[in-house]
């Protein structure tokens, strides 16, 4: 929100109060608070008739300092909050007459006394800083007051995150407002809303207030960053990295670490579409249809009209098209697949659910006591109270009774337009419910299939969220158009997501609305399933590859494949981000911090930590992308080209930009029919351009999740050692290299990509001279 008119002028019915000195210090175990009144006090009666704004200091966890303002503290506790885990660390303080400095780890909070002052370092560097306009209590119209914050954007400074924007990737120059709407992928308005950006420079600031949260970011001025709320209260973590994923990974250790999706839910999914007419028949035929033209599928998900129209949510199978739901599904299940069905958290008037919900309570009301409806998107319909513990268990009773037919995961849609002249069960305030709201509806669908399914089988595809969301993996872009332009922002999408603190995107492969061009649809089926998880679904046509073309087919299997023989790598960086929150589908600024072409880049990514990926977004299929210093292999022919420069060049549609980066071990499984296999047996380690004196290691993972074995390999001169733990039989493959003088144990021969070594037994222990 602006509250200015250019820089000299207030808008007109604001007035900005600010902090002009350091007053008074009060220093407890657990927090520094300092009292700053909004003028200078030279004299003891300049203590009257004076605003005092509070500032507080704390340290929740290692390299964060925590920020609690006040103007006035005595209004009633609002709720919902966000569960932040706050571990309340001690601090060192020193103090002079005209300086304080609050230390958490590395992390410095210098402040100067007068006129106020606030820096924020990392150790001997700056990363931000607060003049003393920064805080502010501002007053408005019709007795309307606001909090502020302001951070000083050095020269060269850019902002990433605040949720899935699709919007341009960096943020500097954007006006955000943190409000979850639907409004599809090609507008200011996001589906998933997060009050969380990160800075290239090393530091992220999460503002601590699920309601509506004002940006401007070097906008209204242009060197700041600015976030505000309404009201007399202002919470935000400052976090230190020094690097963006050390940030990424800290915020989520504040905020919730993603759970690990089962390793199902990486195959594709295919999708019967939104309008589109089927039954058991036309599933029947999708499904045997992709087994007949060898596209390994894992899920086949029913969308809306799995249930009647006008009537959704009544979690009833439409008895006309699915007279045998359950025979049917176990049918399906029969043949390998998982089975997902649509659902969301509004109950239609014509509902066989919407009287019970009325009558006990379970749906929002208005403030006279009505039921809260409206006939947007179904007639009449209500919404389900999540604060109501009782209205928790009746909607997961619902769902029970799918799980018990043989459903596995829900795609849990919706859950944006939640009213705000609304009650709630619990008291709740529903303008701090309205984003909130998501990340209750998801838990509660989320925690249902932990209890029935097991904790490591639990998995949503969900579509809206806000922080503390990303615990329940895993969220797709919305509603996107079938073009490149939709492809593109998507895309941006997916990143902002991901850089705030999401492990998991999917996206609607070909477009969710109209009908993609077959070039549109090939090239996004190769970015859909180079993605960390990958959907066939669209609106009023089937997202099946022969509606397209034969060629279609092709790319659609061809990747579908190279897909599942990348798990073991895949689900090894799914656990890494269970652990740490460094999201398995990244920007490249994540994985390359320190080289400042990598900061803008918004149409290429990186797939774990080693796989480059730049989908093409034009019919002429020339790819325009970036690669970092060093020497790139593509993953898909074997070619080796030195980075550090941008390349132009043509792929045909069973390729793209998909380079390895050195020093890289990936595990190739040996299995690419399914996703969830024994990634162990027979696995191929690839060793990519492994640089003298470097060296390079990998985790293997069951499907559970647990790591079963390392393989580590180290270079020194014409010599690479491996070691390993794994008590299965394996293959290495040094990628390009034509010739071998020896090796310790095991036979060896060349193939088409280099030197494969077939160890006898499970060897712990080998050296390769080149």
């Amino acid at each position: 929100m602006k509250f200015t008119d250019g820089l000299w002028m207030v808008r007109e019915g604001y007035e900005i109060h600010f902090p002009h000195m350091v007053y008074d210090v009060d220093v407890t175990e657990d927090a520094l608070t300092l009292y700053a009144p909004t003028r200078d006090i030279v004299h003891r009666g300049a203590t009257l008739n004076c605003p005092l704004i509070t500032i507080k200091l704390t340290a929740p966890e290692e390299n964060v300092i925590r920020i609690q303002t006040w103007h006035h503290q005595g209004g009633v506790d609002k709720f919902p909050k966000f569960a932040v885990k706050d571990q309340n660390l001690a601090f060192q303080l020193d103090k002079n007459e005209e300086e304080i400095i609050f230390s958490n780890g590395s992390l410095q909070a210098k402040i100067q006394k007068q006129p106020f002052k606030l820096e924020i370092y990392d150790e001997n560097r700056k990363l931000t800083s607060m003049d003393a306009k920064s805080f502010a209590w501002i007053t408005g119209p019709n007795d309307s007051t606001y909090m502020r914050g302001q951070h000083v954007l050095t020269v060269g400074e850019q902002l990433y995150g605040l949720g899935e924007r699709f919007t341009a990737y960096v943020k500097n120059g954007q006006s955000v407002d943190i409000w979850n709407e639907d409004g599809g992928t090609s507008s200011e308005q996001s589906y998933k809303n997060v009050p969380f950006y990160l800075s290239n420079r090393g530091y992220g600031i999460f503002v601590n207030h699920p309601e509506k949260v004002s940006y401007e970011l070097g906008s209204e001025t242009v060197s700041k960053s600015q976030f505000s709320v309404k009201g007399e209260y202002l919470d935000y973590y400052i976090i230190n990295g020094p690097s963006p994923k050390e940030v990424v990974s800290r915020y989520t250790d504040l905020t919730g670490k993603p759970a690990l999706p089962p390793a199902w839910s990486f195959g594709l999914w295919l999708s019967t579409s939104f309008t589109t007419d089927y039954d058991e028949e036309t599933v029947n035929h999708f499904v045997d249809g992709m087994a007949e033209r060898g596209i390994p599928l894992s899920v086949f998900h029913f969308d809306c009209f799995w249930m009647k129209g006008f009537e959704w949510s009544n979690f009833i199978w439409d008895k006309e098209n699915f007279p045998d739901p359950e025979g049917m599904l176990k049918r399906l299940k029969d043949k390998g697949l998982k089975i997902c069905v649509w659902i969301n958290p509004y109950i239609a008037q014509k509902s066989i659910l919407f009287e019970e919900g009325a009558k006990n309570g379970y749906l929002l009301k208005k403030p006279n006591g009505d039921i809260w409806q409206w006939d947007l998107w179904q007639a009449g319909m209500g919404v389900v109270d999540f604060t109501n513990p009782e209205a928790c268990k009746w909607f997961t009773d619902k769902l029970k009774v799918l799980m018990d037919m043989g459903v596995d995961s829900f795609k849990t849609d919706f859950g944006e337009r939640i009213p705000t002249d609304v009650v709630y069960y619990d008291g709740s305030d529903p303008e701090k419910m309205h984003n909130y709201y998501a990340y209750l509806y998801n838990k509660v669908v989320f925690d249902l299939l932990k209890e029935e399914r097991g904790e490591k089988e639990a998995v949503v595809f969900a579509r809206s969220a806000t922080t503390g969301g990303q615990e329940f993996p895993v969220h797709w872009g919305g509603d996107c158009d079938s073009t490149y332009e939709a492809m593109a922002e998507s895309l941006r999408g997916g990143l902002s997501l991901t850089t705030s603190g999401f492990g998991y995107w999917s996206h609607d492969i070909g477009g969710f609305e109209n009908t993609a061009t077959p070039d549109v649809f090939k090239r996004w089926t190769a970015f859909g399933l180079l993605s960390s998880h990958s959907r066939f679904h669209g609106s009023t046509s089937y997202r099946v590859p022969w509606n397209f073309d034969e060629e279609a087919v092709d790319v659609a299997r061809h990747f579908a494949k190279l897909k599942n023989r990348l798990m073991p790598y895949l689900y090894g960086s799914a656990v890494e981000n269970n652990k740490t929150g460094v999201p398995v589908m990244r920007s490249m600024l994540l994985e390359f911090p320190e080289d400042p072409a990598c900061e803008p880049l918004d149409r290429q990514y990186m797939l774990g930590d080693s796989i480059l990926v730049a989908p093409i977004f034009n019919e002429d299929g020339m790819a325009s992308y970036y690669l970092p210093k060093g020497k790139w292999t593509h993953l898909l022919s074997g070619e080796v080209v030195a980075g550090g420069s941008w390349r132009k060049e043509h792929y045909d549609y069973l390729s793209l930009p998909l380079f390895v980066k050195p020093n890289t071990i990936l595990p190739i499984g040996a299995n690419d029919s399914i996703p969830d296999y024994h990634y162990a047996k027979d696995i191929t380690f690839r060793i990519y351009e492994l640089e003298d004196g470097q060296e390079a290691s990998v985790n293997i993972p069951n499907i559970a999740g647990e790591v079963i074995g390392t393989f580590k390999a180290t270079r020194s001169g014409q010599d690479i050692t491996i070691e390993t733990d794994l008590q299965e039989t394996y293959s290495i493959n040094i990628v390009g290299v034509t010739s071998i003088q020896s090796i310790s144990s095991g036979d060896w021969n060349k193939d088409e990509t280099g030197v494969k070594i077939t160890p006898e037994s499970a060897a712990t222990q080998l050296t390769i001279k080149l």
